[in-house]
């Protein structure tokens, strides 16, 4: 084992940290959580987060330890609305009666694409790898002018022309 001689006053100083105040920590999370693992968690977060820092040159490492601790409890607070907004939107669509594998909207999606597959096919080849790469790779519009040498109000006007022609596709199919 390493003599204490050996490690960084920086090590010392996060060391001196976690003993001060990971009881606080624990008993600040345990009062708001009322789970003694949810609380252990979150303190190490909290530490997680200090050890990339320089600890040794905080001015007032309580008040930004429990800043830290405070946000953390923000973030978990957002993260379980988000859950239970899911959860109950979930719950309603299932309640609705609603399946979201009705074979009529799985079919009626099927010729949808299978549509749009052709209209694609009827496009000059490079208007459609043009359109391609942008609405489906996600790739940018410089990277894909520079690939094909061509401008950017060229390249607009290739995706311009692949919706103008779907769009046409899709309004005759309807």
């Amino acid at each position: 084992m390493p003599s204490a001689s050996t490690y960084r006053p920086a090590e010392t100083a996060f060391e001196g940290l976690d003993l001060r105040f990971r009881p606080g920590l624990v008993a600040f999370f345990l009062r708001r959580t009322g789970s003694h693992a949810e609380a252990e968690d979150l303190t190490q977060e909290v530490f997680l987060r200090l050890a990339g820092m320089d600890t040794a040159r905080l001015q007032s490492a309580e008040a930004y330890i429990f800043q830290i601790a405070a946000n953390l409890l923000r973030d978990r607070g957002r993260r379980e609305r988000v859950r239970f907004d899911y959860q109950a939107d979930a719950a309603a669509v299932d309640g609705a009666g609603i399946d979201s594998l009705d074979p009529l909207r799985v079919t009626a999606s099927r010729e949808t694409l299978a549509g749009l597959t052709a209209a694609l096919r009827e496009l000059p080849e490079r208007t459609r790898e043009i359109f391609i790469l942008y609405r489906l790779e996600s790739a940018s519009k410089r990277d894909i002018a520079e690939a094909f040498g061509i401008s950017l109000s060229t390249l607009d006007r290739h995706l311009m022309r692949a919706m103008a022609h779907l769009t046409r596709r899709v309004e005759a199919e309807e």
